[in-house]
């Protein structure tokens, strides 16, 4: 049964765009869903009709909806503590602090809390430039960090357009990204020359420069790159040799999403810092941290630590934390996102095979992708690259249909996610992909056409 609400789906929409701003779309063209409810792999709108979350709202519902362990521990935080500055030693942050030691990769020991990935990217930078005394960062052109200046600055698609100039100092590199790969996707196998890239950049730019490389351990809305075997560790030498500190974002591929607690494990590389943040609270409250090995954080043992914010180390966004780990832990999420990783794996191949239209599927967990295209052959995009306006009529009918069927996932240029709760079922994953599969017959039509 939906919840009975004071105002109508038409009265909820029409009043948030009225007088709110909805991010990265112009607001003529913004169609919202006025979601009421949520629970395990579901949501409701306000009418009633149910969606199965195939996008876990922004890659962030990680434990599922409303699960009543998270929201047991916020009442309770709230009734004890609600919030304490952060000069404040408090409960929650001990705990909290001395949990994530734990189950973050290597003496990844010692955090500063955010209040979401974007503040962790920009912290992250800051530390680096602080203990390194350099201040050039290396990042990719098919990146996301966040949408603040400096982050928005470090991120590589289009999204940065608005921010630019920007902060100074950062320097971009081209992407592992096998299926469209400039240096190697002609070859039978990767030849690891997107590394060789990177080293040749780093070269150019002077290694005495840098103060850091900063990538997304997985890609995540540029398209799910998983780099192949031998970057990440290749990157890690690199760093290594030159003294340069490797930062890796896990706010996306954190927290069981690709199968591992961190998706740095599925290589064996400890990063200098790791940002995090969605998967920390399943997004039940805002949250973001830096995560630094001890030798980094010793630094700020006789060093002023620069850097502060009033909500750094919140109560209750910290006992949301807690709870949700605990809810991966006791509820095994990790290994099911592995175990449904395979069976998303082996389907996603299927629909690649039955339908002309699917370039290529990409997946580790439950962190996946479908790319279109116009021909298999020649690879070219169902929509190009920041595609806008009518290039995207295909693919807004594709997700006209996806709503109309009760499935919400993202959608952007010539691709759709497939980025579940981690709690969600064999059963549940093929509801979903079954509407994907009927979905897929309007951008075949496009493509015969």
């Amino acid at each position: 049964m939906v919840e009975a609400t004071s105002l109508s789906a038409e009265e909820i929409v029409r009043l948030c765009k009225k007088h709110t701003i909805f991010e990265w779309s112009a607001q003529e063209s913004v169609t919202p869903i006025s979601m009421v409810r949520a629970k395990g792999v579901y949501f409701w709108d306000a009418a009633g009709k149910r969606y199965i979350d195939f996008n876990s709202q922004l890659m962030c519902v990680n434990i599922g909806h409303g699960d009543e362990r998270v929201i047991r521990a916020i009442k309770e935080q709230a009734d004890r503590l609600p919030y304490a500055n952060p000069y404040m030693a408090t409960e929650a942050r001990a705990r909290l602090g001395k949990k994530l030691a734990e189950i973050c990769p290597g003496d990844l020991n010692k955090c500063f809390f955010t209040l979401g990935g974007a503040e962790a990217n920009e912290n992250a930078i800051k530390i680096a430039r602080m203990v390194t005394g350099r201040q050039k960062i290396v990042v990719r052109y098919r990146s996301y960090h966040g949408g603040t200046a400096g982050a928005a600055t470090l991120t590589g698609d289009p999204r940065r357009f608005a921010a630019e100039p920007g902060i100074p100092g950062v320097v971009r590199v081209l992407d592992p990204y096998r299926y469209r790969c400039g240096f190697c996707s002609d070859k039978p196998e990767c030849t690891l020359a997107c590394l060789r890239h990177v080293e040749e950049v780093v070269a150019y730019e002077g290694p005495e420069n840098v103060a850091a490389i900063l990538l997304e351990t997985v890609t995540g809305t540029n398209g799910i790159l998983v780099p192949p075997e031998g970057y990440l560790q290749g990157i890690r030498e690199l760093c290594d040799r030159h003294g340069i500190l490797l930062i890796l974002d896990e706010v996306m591929a954190g927290f069981g999403r690709t199968g591992k607690w961190f998706a740095c494990e599925h290589w064996n590389v400890v990063p200098d810092m790791m940002t995090i943040a969605k998967g920390l609270t399943s997004a039940y409250l805002p949250l973001g941290a830096v995560m630094m090995r001890e030798k980094l954080a010793a630094h700020f043992d006789k060093n002023v630590f620069y850097g502060g914010l009033t909500y750094n180390s919140h109560p209750m966004s910290l006992a949301a934390a807690l709870a949700t780990v605990a809810v991966y832990e006791e509820d095994g999420l990790v290994g099911n996102a592995a175990r449904m990783g395979k069976v998303l794996s082996r389907e996603l191949e299927r629909l690649k095979q039955k339908h002309p239209s699917v370039g290529d599927v990409r997946n580790i967990g439950l962190f996946g992708i479908v790319e279109l295209v116009k021909d298999q052959k020649t690879r070219e995009p169902l929509a190009p690259y920041n595609a806008k306006g009518e290039q995207m009529a295909v693919m807004n009918k594709l997700n006209a249909f996806f709503r109309e069927n009760g499935l919400y996932t993202f959608v952007r240029w010539n691709n759709f996610f497939v980025n579940p709760p981690l709690c969600i079922t064999e059963q549940e994953l093929q509801e979903g992909l079954a509407t994907v599969d009927r979905a897929l017959e309007i951008s075949d039509a496009a493509v015969r056409a």
